[in-house]
């Protein structure tokens, strides 16, 4: 079963296009990164599949139309957006007590296990945490909850290094299974990169690329040579061009090779970069 189909969307405000004409089929069992400039149109997307804006084209989720849900949409999908919406009059316990009984995925040992990971005091306001722990404690209530698809939209803004580590590793650990899908948009890419199966490259509201990461970073690599070479090294049309002291590195095929040339494998931040710039212009 497909966790989520995207056919031919697009989304204007008003004669801006925020999206055009995205297709895409997204599997169950899949982490999904997915990048894109500031403006790209990756938090518009988001909202589409949430129902959350009006959108020209379809969108299924575990192969029913988006419409079909109604009410029942989020008993498939949490989504953990760059803001949170906790009521600040909440303690801590009465906000995770409102969530148990409002939400019928709600898993109660996963958030007992979340809770203990999180450290958040019980006894007090949400309107008294810091920006740190109102963000720990929306992202433990959404992860307690039993749902097939996970939405995040830059989830871990306002947390420390430790935290956002912590974080993407329970989601493997307490939530993610060969049942799920999880979405992941972030500028943070080298703190997902090894969590992640697929990748989704978003420009000016289009799909530029979607693949299994391994894949890609299978079909090109990052060649540095001598400046004396260059004039070779420009013929096999490399991206991502750098000048070091001495030499000149690229993003290039796997196939190429240049004599004395040192290799390395690209890595995700290396990809994108080179898939929103361009050709190396001599």
């Amino acid at each position: 079963m497909k966790a989520i189909e995207i056919s031919r969307v697009s989304k204007y405000y008003g004669k801006f296009r925020a999206l055009e004409d995205v297709s895409l089929d997204i599997p169950g069992g899949r982490i999904i990164g997915l990048f894109g400039k500031n403006g790209a149109g990756k938090s518009t997307l988001m909202k589409c599949l949430l129902g959350f804006l009006k959108f020209q084209g379809e969108v299924k989720v575990m192969d029913k139309p988006l419409e079909d849900h109604k009410h029942n949409l989020f008993r498939e999908i949490a989504f953990i957006p760059d803001v949170n919406v906790i009521d600040e009059r909440l303690t801590v316990q009465q906000t995770i007590e409102y969530v148990s009984n409002v939400h019928p995925r709600w898993n109660n040992l996963r958030a007992e296990r979340l809770r203990k990971i999180s450290n958040l005091p019980s006894d007090k306001k949400v309107g008294r945490l810091s920006k740190g722990m109102k963000t720990k404690l929306y992202l433990m209530i959404t992860l307690a909850l039993d749902v097939n698809i996970l939405l995040l939209d830059e989830p871990t803004i306002g947390l420390d290094i430790a935290f956002r580590r912590e974080f993407f590793n329970t989601i493997l650990g307490e939530f993610f299974d060969e049942t799920k899908t999880i979405i992941i948009s972030t500028h943070q890419v080298e703190e997902v990169e090894h969590i992640l199966n697929d990748i989704i490259f978003i420009d000016e509201g289009k799909i530029i690329l979607y693949d299994a990461i391994e894949d890609l970073k299978n079909r090109y690599t990052i060649i540095t040579v001598p400046m004396e070479k260059e004039e070779e090294f420009i013929s096999l049309k490399p991206k991502l061009v750098t000048h070091k002291l001495g030499s000149i590195s690229g993003l290039v095929k796997k196939e190429a090779t240049i004599e004395d040339a040192e290799y390395r494998r690209p890595s995700l931040t290396d990809l994108f970069l080179a898939e929103v710039g361009g050709y190396y212009e001599n």
